[in-house]
C-alpha cells in the first residue's frame, strides 16, 4: 500500500511539474510574440526567398511560416534558462502596457540604428588604435 501511495504521489508531482513547465513555456512564447514581431520573421522569409520563382513562392512562404512554431519553441527554451516564471509574467505585464507596446513596435529599428552607431564607434576607435600603433 505504501508503494502505491508513493508512486501515486510521485506521478502527481511529475504531472504537476510538467503542467507548470508547459504553462511557463506558453507564457514565454506569449512574451516572445509581443517582443519579436512576426513581421520580423516574415521579412526574413521574404529576403531568404527572394530567389524562389514566383510560381513557387506561395508554397515556399507557407512552408517557411510553418517553421515559426519550432523557432518560437527553441527561443522559449533559451529564455526559460535565463528568466523565472515570475519574471516572464512581469515582462508580459510590461509588454501589455502602453509603454511596452511602444517599445515593442520600435525595438527592431532601435536595434538597427544602435548597431550602426556601434559600427561607427568601432571605426572611430580603430583609427585611434592605428594612431597609437604607428607611434
Amino acid at each position: 500500500m505504501k508503494k502505491v501511495l508513493f508512486i501515486s504521489m510521485f506521478l502527481c508531482a511529475f504531472i504537476m511539474q510538467a503542467q507548470d513547465d508547459a504553462n511557463f513555456k506558453a507564457e514565454t512564447i506569449k512574451f516572445l510574440k509581443k517582443t519579436v514581431t512576426e513581421d520580423t520573421f516574415i521579412n526574413a522569409v521574404a529576403q531568404i526567398g527572394a530567389t524562389v520563382p514566383e510560381a513557387k513562392k506561395a508554397a515556399f512562404v507557407k512552408e517557411a511560416k510553418g517553421t515559426l512554431g519550432g523557432l518560437y519553441d527553441k527561443m522559449a527554451d533559451m529564455y526559460m534558462k535565463e528568466f523565472t516564471p515570475a519574471e516572464i509574467a512581469q515582462l508580459n505585464k510590461f509588454y501589455d502596457s502602453e509603454l511596452g507596446k511602444k517599445l515593442s513596435t520600435k525595438q527592431v529599428q532601435l536595434t538597427q540604428k544602435g548597431m550602426q552607431l556601434g559600427q561607427n564607434w568601432g571605426m572611430e576607435v580603430q583609427q585611434i588604435a592605428q594612431k597609437y600603433a604607428t607611434n
